[in-house]
């Protein structure tokens, strides 16, 4: 079914949450996470500081939001899958069509600033706190959704650990070289590579794991 057409009110909160984000940035990449002020952001966003806690619950929600959004990535692809398509299938074709976008959830983004993020995130513990609760919560959202379908809680709870970690490492090595000043063109016919290795070894372990109905 095709998505409906995004409301005037909808586009206008949208607008003004990356104004928040954008501004937050900004600043955090110019001064430091740390020392920036929530009333800050709001000033340079040029909106009130409640207006800012009505779209973002917290200072790290402010500029980790964009990437919590894709928590759920892994669970998506498994619970959407193709009747008969194996988890580690549904992982790779959805990694692959990431790829192929140039998506920059998975650290194909040629925007410098985004390359900074990154490197800001790494640096600044409270944050990178954060994007590890993010990826344990990519697990329990795809152990959930196999737990249901084979009524496995162990298994399922392997399962996910082991495609979140095989969709991480490719992830991660994208960053890497981005910081390392590779291009996403450069890039993105490895990654391609690299995420169908990693997806094949994950595959030799789960052999075909959960079988089809």
């Amino acid at each position: 079914m095709a998505e409906q057409p995004m409301g005037l009110r909808e586009r206008k909160k949208r607008q003004t949450a990356m104004r928040i984000w954008r501004s937050a940035l900004d600043l955090f990449l110019e001064r430091g996470y740390d020392k920036v002020s929530v009333a800050e952001i709001a000033a340079a966003a040029d909106v009130s500081k409640m207006t800012v806690f009505n779209y973002f619950g917290t200072k790290e929600d402010v500029l980790l939001g964009p990437m919590e959004e894709h928590v759920s990535d892994a669970a998506d692809a498994v619970r959407e899958r193709e009747p008969g398509e194996s988890a580690v299938a549904a992982l790779r074709r959805q990694f692959l069509v990431k790829v192929a976008e140039r998506d920059p959830s998975i650290g194909l983004s040629g925007d410098h600033r985004l390359v900074q993020m990154r490197q800001l995130i790494s640096d600044t513990p409270a944050l990178a706190r954060r994007m590890l609760t993010f990826q344990m919560r990519s697990v329990e959202l795809l152990a959930e959704v196999l737990a249901e379908e084979t009524g496995d809680r162990l298994l399922a709870g392997v399962a996910a650990h082991q495609l979140v970690a095989a969709r991480g490492a490719v992830i991660l090595e994208n960053h890497r070289r981005l910081v390392a000043g590779d291009t996403v063109e450069e890039m993105a016919d490895d990654c391609a590579a690299l995420a169908e290795r990693a997806f094949d070894l994950v595959e030799k372990g789960l052999q075909g794991y959960p079988a089809s109905a």
